[in-house]
């Protein structure tokens, strides 16, 4: 049975969690992101890279979260890198799969008119290349942000200092009303987060929508 009473004392706990659950998503996404750009664009330009990168990355995915979470405490003690570290590390390939997809993805003949029109190599990658790439990047950035959210709740072993809605889910094994609390939380805010990068996506990529639709009149 849920304790109605206990969640009305604890809405300033709650919000407080969802403080932090937020933070340490936010920053896990946007070092990941900075991180997996460079490594995407590099990966994409030197093919013998790619597969280096893309398998470091996909070995780092494999380690469970709760034995990467624990083997970092005695090494760099208990503070905010080892929470985002494992994070960021997640996210790495995720995203470094969706951009270099991204930039696969864009025409050859769409590189060659950027090349006929005097665009150097860098000023192709920024104006033409990533801008073209976006849809399947934020894709990248709905996966990873949802799994990031749920690996945030499983940093909640770590104690009291971290976890966000997840320390409610380890605080008390027993009282189902704080579980409940954690578990629900973290969920709809994962819902709320795809949701939110969906629409930004579409906003972003009005030319998307628009072939799209001419594909399903087509059809």
């Amino acid at each position: 049975m849920i304790d109605w009473g206990w969640i009305g004392d604890h809405l300033g706990a709650i919000a407080g969690r969802l403080g932090q659950h937020l933070e340490l998503t936010v920053i896990a996404l946007a070092v990941g992101f900075a991180l997996s750009l460079g490594l995407a664009i590099l990966s994409a330009r030197v093919r013998p890279v790619r597969s280096i990168v893309i398998g470091i990355a996909g070995i780092v995915f494999t380690i469970p979260s709760l034995a990467l979470f624990s083997a970092l405490v005695p090494i760099i003690g208990l503070s905010l890198l080892t929470v985002e570290v494992p994070l960021v590390l997640y996210t790495l390939v995720i995203y470094v799969r969706n951009i270099v997809a991204g930039l696969d993805s864009v025409p050859p003949d769409v590189i060659e008119a950027a090349d006929g029109m005097g665009y150097t190599a860098n000023g192709r990658l920024a104006r033409v290349e990533l801008p073209l790439a976006v849809p399947l990047m934020i894709a990248g950035l709905r996966l990873a942000s949802v799994s990031t959210i749920g690996l945030v709740t499983i940093s909640g072993i770590l104690g009291q200092s971290f976890g966000g809605l997840g320390f409610f889910i380890f605080e008390r094994p027993t009282f189902a009303t704080e579980i409940l609390v954690g578990a629900v939380g973290s969920i709809a805010l994962a819902i709320s987060a795809d949701v939110f990068l969906g629409r930004l996506q579409r906003r972003l990529t009005p030319w998307a929508r628009a072939m799209d639709t001419q594909a399903g009149a087509a059809t």
